[in-house]
């Protein structure tokens, strides 16, 4: 859309948008919260747990949102794993969760946002 200084324009954008916020409520979302990513810069997305495909592997939700600090960041949960696999077999691929039985990407929470 072109941006326009126009009353009825920016009206017909707002209520698009309303309307868009209104459709995930018919979604499947994944709530995560993170105590640490606002200090580390890096949020923790498991995909294997005891050698099995768990977290976002098997995840069936539509989206993903993350609650960090006091801020909502929503993904679509195809975006997330899209940019999760360029991190797969890097030094962001880790274990982590109870006793290191999980393996992860270990991302940069300004991926959330690209």
């Amino acid at each position: 859309m072109e941006h326009r200084s126009d009353f009825e324009y920016d009206l017909a954008f707002g209520v698009e948008g309303e309307l868009s916020f209104a459709d995930l409520v018919n979604k499947k979302i994944e709530v995560k919260r993170d105590r640490v990513a606002h200090k580390t810069g890096n949020v923790f997305i498991e995909y294997e747990s005891r050698n099995k495909p768990s977290g976002i592997a098997t995840s069936k939700s539509d989206f993903y949102a993350y609650y960090i600090s006091d801020v909502c960041i929503l993904i679509s949960t195809e975006k997330l794993k899209h940019i999760c696999r360029k991190y797969l077999n890097t030094d962001k691929d880790i274990r982590g969760g109870d006793n290191n039985t999980s393996k992860g990407i270990l991302l940069p929470v300004i991926e959330l946002f690209k």
